[in-house]
């Protein structure tokens, strides 16, 4: 009784379900749940416009957080003054 489910006991690795399953066969069934929508009209296609739209507001979201946008203008700085650095020293 203390252990009904013997597969719960192993840390959530379920020989059940969807994400048991490999990830070719995951790709498979999830194409067809695609092409299904796609061909019954229910799925939606983004225009380039609402496309646009939808990728400013993301922008936005982001670049609102300060301590995000330091960080990745560090790194960048960082990869382009560690190849400036690498090229020098080999002068």
């Amino acid at each position: 009784m203390a252990n009904e489910h013997p597969q719960e006991s192993r840390r959530g690795k379920s020989e059940r379900g969807f994400a048991s399953m490999d990830a070719g066969r995951q790709r498979e069934i999830a194409s067809k749940g695609g092409k299904a929508a796609h061909e019954s009209g229910r799925a939606h296609e983004f225009s380039s416009a609402e496309a646009r739209i939808a990728g400013r507001k993301g922008g936005e979201a982001v670049s609102r957080d300060r301590e995000h946008m330091s960080a990745i203008g560090r790194k960048g700085g960082e990869a382009s003054g560690g190849n400036r650095a690498a090229r020098n020293a080999g002068e």
